[in-house]
């Protein structure tokens, strides 16, 4: 069983930087921000290896829902939290996860992304990213609560944001400005968590190397 998959492996992203790229979501102490949950203290408090996968149904863009059970039913699931379509670092992410989607599928696994966005919101990403596996709406955050993902966006990092033309309100439907700490879990076919990436820095995410080391291990 693999402990927690560590950043040896990033995706390539380099190259694909946020105009301005805001710093690490945290708490700005000088402005005595009052954010309840940092990213930091999120990826601390996780669901991590050897947790049980909380079970959810969730929409996708096409309107229908996917349960996590059902998926586990077919075997091991690999489940990835991203921020949203605004954000170039997930839809990199999701567009490697796409061109090795074959190879996931040949170890037996399921891949599926879920995001706070509404629906809509992710439509357009999806055909953008030719994504072939589910893109799940998680609004209002209850699943990302549940795998303990969720921190609040600190008042500076939303000016910074805005700045930049990046208005999470309209993206996820909600005033509350939360969003996962990006994650990528491997659970096997019992529920369990066998594999964890959860990493407070938005820049790293687990490599499809990384994914497929886990899945052997499964």
């Amino acid at each position: 069983m693999l402990r927690l998959l560590v950043p040896a492996l990033l995706l390539p992203l380099a190259a694909c930087t946020e105009p301005d790229a805001p710093a690490p979501e945290t708490a700005d102490v000088a402005q005595a921000d009052t954010v309840a949950v940092t990213a930091e203290m999120a990826a601390n408090t996780a669901l991590n290896v050897g947790d049980r996968a909380p079970d959810f149904a969730l929409p996708g863009v096409d309107g229908s829902t996917t349960q996590l059970s059902d998926l586990l039913a077919r075997g091991p699931v690999v489940l990835t939290f991203y921020r949203g379509a605004w954000c170039p670092y997930c839809n990199t992410q999701l567009r490697d996860y796409q061109e090795s989607l074959a190879e996931i599928e040949a170890a037996g696994a399921t891949l599926a992304a879920i995001s706070p966005q509404a629906p809509d919101s992710s439509i357009a990403m999806q055909q953008k990213n030719e994504l072939a596996f589910p893109v799940l709406s998680d609004a209002g955050g209850a699943v990302s609560d549940a795998y303990g993902l969720t921190f609040q966006v600190d008042a500076a990092t939303r000016e910074r944001y805005r700045a930049v033309g990046i208005d999470l309100e309209p993206y996820n439907g909600t005033d509350l400005w939360e969003l996962p700490v990006p994650a990528t879990y491997v659970i096997d076919a019992s529920g369990v968590i066998r594999a964890a990436f959860v990493e407070a820095d938005y820049t790293q995410r687990a490599s499809v190397r990384q994914i497929l080391d886990a899945l052997a291990t499964v």
